[in-house]
């Protein structure tokens, strides 16, 4: 799993690549709040469209990066998710707690 960024206007944008697991979690997560740290972002975008497969553990990441930016009075969303991914996102009602844009490919 690589994580890609790009800084825009105070927008941190991160985009995953691959297999977020619970092998590529807990390394990500840790990339993630050091890149949160650097730039202290206004809002946080999660790009998934390079994303092949999520578990519960993505989900986990997803839900931290949104705590984190709440904490710092920021957004995060989530963007362009789908196959396994989306499915897994809506199966967990994810969408209730965090903003999911252009679901379709």
């Amino acid at each position: 799993m690589k994580i890609y960024t790009s800084e825009n206007n105070g927008a941190l944008k991160l985009s995953f690549v691959g297999e977020l697991d619970h092998h590529g979690a807990k390394t990500a997560m840790k990339t993630i709040e050091n890149l949160i740290d650097d730039y202290l972002p206004r809002d946080c975008i999660m790009d998934l469209s390079e994303l092949s497969f999520m578990d519960s553990s993505g989900i986990a990441v997803i839900l931290r990066v949104n705590k984190r930016m709440k904490d710092m009075n920021g957004r995060a969303w989530v963007e362009n998710p789908y196959g396994q991914p989306l499915r897994v996102l809506d199966a967990a009602g994810i969408d209730r707690v965090v903003k999911i844009f252009a679901k379709t490919r």
